[in-house]
C-alpha cells in the first residue's frame, strides 16, 4: 500500500496554524469532512475519542490521529504541517509539528491497520521528518509523502 493511495495533493496542509491539539485535531476534522463528504462533528467526536484512550502523539514530532466512520467508503489519509509544534501528550513528551489523520471505514480492519503501519514506517523513515519539515509548499510536501512511500529495491 502506497500513501498515494491514501493522500492526494489537496489533503495537504502546509501551514496549519493551531495553538493546541484539539484546535489543530479540529482543523484536520474540518479539511476531512470537505475531503470525504462526512459531517465534520462527527469526525471531529471519532478523533477525540480515540485520543481519550490514549495520544496519537507517536515521537519525534509525529502525531497519527485516526478513527473509523460509518458510512465511509474508503481509507482517506490528510497531513497536515503545524506552523508551530502543539503540546500532544506524545510517547517521549515532545511537542508535535507533523501530522498524518487517517480515517477509515467502519469495517476496515486489516487494512485500516496496514495503513497506519504503513504511516508510521514512513515517518520514521531517516531524512523524511526533516524533508517535510524543510518542503516549501503542499506540492512539495506531497511529492515527499508519496516518494518516501515507494518500497526501495534490496
Amino acid at each position: 500500500m502506497d500513501l498515494s493511495d491514501l493522500i492526494s495533493a489537496d489533503a495537504i496542509l502546509p501551514s496549519l496554524k493551531a495553538s493546541s491539539k484539539k484546535q489543530a485535531i479540529q482543523a484536520l476534522a474540518e479539511k476531512a469532512a470537505e475531503i470525504t463528504g462526512m459531517e465534520e462533528r462527527v469526525i471531529f467526536e471519532t478523533l477525540l475519542q480515540r485520543e481519550r484512550l490514549g495520544s496519537t502523539g507517536v515521537g519525534g514530532g509525529i502525531a497519527i490521529p485516526h478513527g473509523k466512520l460509518p458510512g465511509l467508503d474508503r481509507i482517506y489519509g490528510l497531513f497536515a504541517r503545524l506552523a508551530r509544534p502543539v503540546e500532544f501528550e506524545a510517547l517521549d513528551d515532545q511537542p508535535v509539528d507533523l501530522m498524518f489523520l487517517l480515517l477509515a471505514p467502519e469495517g476496515a480492519g486489516a487494512d485500516h491497520l496496514k495503513a497506519l503501519a504503513r504511516i508510521a514506517r514512513i515517518l520514521r523513515e531517516p531524512g523524511i521528518a526533516s524533508k517535510l519539515r524543510g518542503s516549501a509548499d503542499k506540492s512539495a510536501l506531497y511529492a515527499v509523502l508519496s516518494e518516501g512511500a515507494r518500497p526501495t529495491a534490496a
